[in-house]
């Protein structure tokens, strides 16, 4: 701690300690929310008779110029809030400023600060990953017979579209929208009022906190309001899944836009150059989103190891954790961004799509589909056929079907209705398509696909305009209160 906690019961900390336990250079990340923390609690003080109005007035206009001074005008304590304290105390005296703690404890304080700053960047996550969620499905609606090969084991395995390709990940973007979303819903919940974790014997008002800070409700248990980091754990694990599902989409964008597949052109400004090799394109930013999912993996990781075995309730091990979900949350935030950007602006080589879409014997499954089709026998024995054509690298003609046939089963599959026409449908890529529904590349049920993807993120963003909006309504309020004591 630093003196003016200290002074009492300890003797003054060396620099190199003070520098072990501040927690200062990540607390930047909550120092407007400890401000309106701060706030809250001073006015709720005042509403409930435990400190005058006019403590509350010069505790308040001290805070705006705390504020107005920034977190680099603050003294070196352990702690933004010891430091805030600290300077409030220098401003406005001991008697005045020393009663903003009546009633609260540095364990509800930070828990409370924590879950406002990660509710406000969860709601920021959430906006950005519908922005990216709307690129892919607009990409998606361009592109419905848009032709390219897919892909098993990285290798050609049957014809699909772009659009079918794209909208794998806007699924995959949409379970993760819905991951932050219940992230959010545990952790929108207030703690302030539990003070060191047994509550506090002044008569505090928690639901008038939980109201002026915008939270969805109370954590009623005390002992757990300060100790519990699961919430943590929850969020800082849906960016990982997130960030887990952008690096899929990174690695095939690094392939993509190299001289080998030559599918698409990443836009300059997510590119690099090399500094001794002048032809260079490098997509560093797909490189190092793909790079960025490890540190977000470790960081989960990380939170997991610290809390994993910790009696109730505080214990200062906490404090290692956060500075792992602020590097999470940057991290998945920034990569959010620019996957939607490298997406809205790569150049498709249609052609080079198209060309690929039946390399690789890519029309095998859809031949052996059509013989069982046409002929009647079973999957697995034109699995066999068809296989058999692969490995002996023959041309997909009606004699090389028969002769294979003949040797298989016995009989010639023409006997059995199979004719040049019926082999030349089987091997053509758009007829395939066309069929292929069922959630499927065919382009009508892509189109329809894009509707009801189109539908849930609209209710998705429907949702998210109210919870901001709460919020907001919350922080009016709160700026409201503090207007009477000005």
């Amino acid at each position: 701690m630093g003196a003016f906690m200290r002074k009492a019961r300890l003797s003054a900390q060396p620099e190199d300690v003070l520098a072990f336990t501040s927690s200062l250079d990540a607390d930047h990340w909550i120092f407007e929310a400890d401000l309106n923390v701060d706030r809250a609690h001073v006015v709720m003080l005042a509403e409930e008779g435990i400190i005058t109005n006019e403590i509350c007035s010069l505790i308040l206009s001290a805070l705006d110029t705390i504020q107005n001074g920034g977190i680099s005008s603050l003294p070196p304590e352990e702690d933004i809030h010891a430091a805030i304290e600290s300077k409030l105390i220098e401003m406005i005296g001991e008697d005045a400023g020393g009663r903003m703690h009546t009633g609260r404890s540095r364990n509800d304080e930070v828990a409370t600060c924590i879950r406002v700053r990660l509710r406000d960047l969860l709601l920021t996550m959430m906006r950005e990953l519908i922005g990216l969620r709307k690129i892919l499905i607009v990409h998606a609606k361009k592109h419905t017979r848009t032709l390219m090969p897919g892909f098993t084991h990285t290798q050609h395995a049957q014809p699909t579209t772009l659009a079918h390709h794209l909208l794998a990940h806007a699924g995959a973007f949409e379970r993760d929208f819905d991951r932050l979303n219940d992230a959010y819903k545990r952790t929108n919940l207030s703690p302030l009022g539990a003070a060191a974790f047994a509550g506090t014997g002044f008569p505090v008002n928690r639901t008038r906190t939980c109201e002026l800070l915008g939270f969805d409700g109370l954590i009623e248990n005390s002992m757990d309001a300060v100790s519990a980091r699961d919430f943590l754990i929850e969020s800082v694990s849906a960016f990982a899944n997130l960030m887990t599902n952008l690096s899929r989409i990174a690695a095939e964008l690094i392939m993509w836009s190299s001289s080998e597949f030559d599918y698409i052109t990443i836009d300059d400004q997510y590119a690099s150059t090399s500094s001794i090799m002048p032809q260079k394109k490098n997509p560093d930013v797909a490189e190092l989103i793909r790079g960025k999912t490890g540190s977000v993996i470790a960081a989960v990781t990380g939170i997991l190891t610290i809390t994993k075995a910790l009696p109730h309730s505080y214990n200062r091990d906490l404090q290692e954790a956060t500075p792992h979900l602020w590097s999470a949350v940057s991290d998945t935030l920034a990569s959010v961004r620019m996957t939607a950007g490298m997406i809205d602006t790569m150049s498709i080589h249609e052609e080079k799509l198209a060309q690929e879409a039946t390399a690789g014997f890519t029309m095998a499954t859809e031949l052996a589909d059509t013989l069982v089709r046409s002929c009647g026998i079973s999957f697995r024995t034109a699995h066999q056929i068809v296989g058999t054509l692969a490995r002996m690298n023959a041309r997909p003609s009606l004699s090389a079907i028969d002769e294979i046939g003949l040797s298989i089963t016995g009989r010639r599959l023409s006997d059995l209705g199979l004719d040049e026409s019926v082999i030349s449908t089987a091997l053509d890529p758009i007829s395939s398509i066309r069929i292929h529904a069922g959630g499927g590349p065919a382009p009508d049920d892509v189109t329809r696909v894009i509707e009801v993807f189109l539908m849930k993120l609209q209710d998705d963003a429907i949702s998210l305009d109210k919870r901001c909006e709460r919020v907001e309504k919350a922080a009016q309020m709160l700026e409201q209160e503090v207007e009477k004591y000005r």
